[in-house]
């Protein structure tokens, strides 16, 4: 059970200035009516910090999977950093990267070196956006797993739950004596209370959405004029892999000097799995198309016990072609 504590608003922010002074801080600001992580430099900076509203655009895994890196050099020390205000769904993602990235006996050391020396602190969403579908897979709008604090703010109180010892220290080094008071679970349900209800709610607005294992199941026996359909609209930009939080194919592209780069890439590329002599089984839009969705829902959790969909949404904002795998899934599901 996790221990949990409450502190003002003005201390939260007293402590995250003495923070931003040692470690580099990320949390979600809004600008032109979009969400995104930003790095913390200042108390103005503080003070427009957003809580409790899902989502930032960026996927957390951009924190940790940068779209280029050189992996032949020796991995750079990580600055100590903090990232604030991580929505579930970025948060059950880390399952699967971590069993590709850290699981022996293939560690990536970059990949570890970024993970080891970020503390995450995990928020509850007190609102959705219209495509999130979290619940659909069994992901709740609050931190469950891969989070050092979980945080909920309400009338001026923070509630700040430590979930790792890592979180544990992070309060006891930066709180002040007096900031923060012990919290039982009845005076912590009026701050975890709000995201519990938003997952009912999603639950009842989806409900016509089939779940993990069913869509997998329904992709599986689906034939291919379904995947024509959609897929007409599809202009191969990649946008649906690139957005996601646990998508994570990548090239490695030979340098000068021996240089070897690792750079994202997207099963949605025209050429994505062309091979010598021109060869390529995925040619065709539609089988590139429906080939993210059989590796999403039927063969990763053949392979891992970990979602490789977290109901984000994300991929339905970013598409160009306006596509909604829901729309899709729905249709499948008749």
């Amino acid at each position: 059970m996790a221990n949990h504590y409450l502190i003002s608003k003005g201390n939260w922010d007293k402590v995250l200035a003495r923070v931003i002074e040692e470690l580099m801080v990320y949390a979600p600001f809004v600008s032109e009516g979009n969400q995104e992580y930003q790095l913390v430099e200042n108390e103005q900076d503080i003070s427009q910090i957003v809580y409790n509203k899902a989502k930032p655009a960026s996927p957390l895994k951009t924190f940790f999977l940068p779209v280029k890196e050189n992996v032949v050099t020796e991995p750079a020390k990580s600055p100590g950093r903090v990232i604030l205000g991580v929505p579930s769904c970025d948060l059950a993602g880390l399952d699967l990267l971590d069993i590709f990235y850290m699981e022996e006996p293939y560690v990536d050391p970059y990949y570890k070196e970024k993970r080891e020396n970020t503390i995450l602190i995990g928020t509850d969403c007190f609102s959705a956006q219209e495509h999130c579908h979290c619940t659909t897979y069994g992901v709740n709008p609050f931190p469950e797993k891969n989070h050092d604090l979980r945080l909920s703010l309400m009338n001026d109180q923070v509630l700040l739950s430590a979930a790792t010892e890592k979180g544990e220290s992070f309060l006891k080094k930066w709180c002040e004596n007096g900031q923060l008071a012990a919290a039982d679970e009845n005076a912590a349900r009026p701050f975890t209370e709000p995201a519990a209800g938003l997952g009912k709610d999603l639950s009842g607005k989806n409900k016509h959405l089939p779940g993990y294992e069913r869509t997998g199941v329904l992709i599986g026996k689906s034939s291919e004029e379904i995947w024509e359909k959609y897929a007409r609209d599809c202009v191969s930009c990649g946008a649906c892999a690139t957005i996601c939080p646990t998508c994570t194919c990548f090239l490695l592209i030979d340098r000068p000097d021996f240089d070897k780069v690792r750079q994202l890439d997207a099963c949605q590329y025209p050429g994505f799995a062309r091979v010598a002599a021109g060869e390529d089984p995925l040619k065709q839009k539609y089988e590139r198309f429906r080939n993210r969705y059989l590796c999403k829902y039927v063969w990763r959790p053949e392979k891992f016990s970990a979602l490789a969909c977290t109901g984000c949404g994300r991929c339905i904002e970013a598409c160009i072609g306006r596509i909604n795998k829901n729309e899709l899934f729905a249709e499948l599901s008749v």
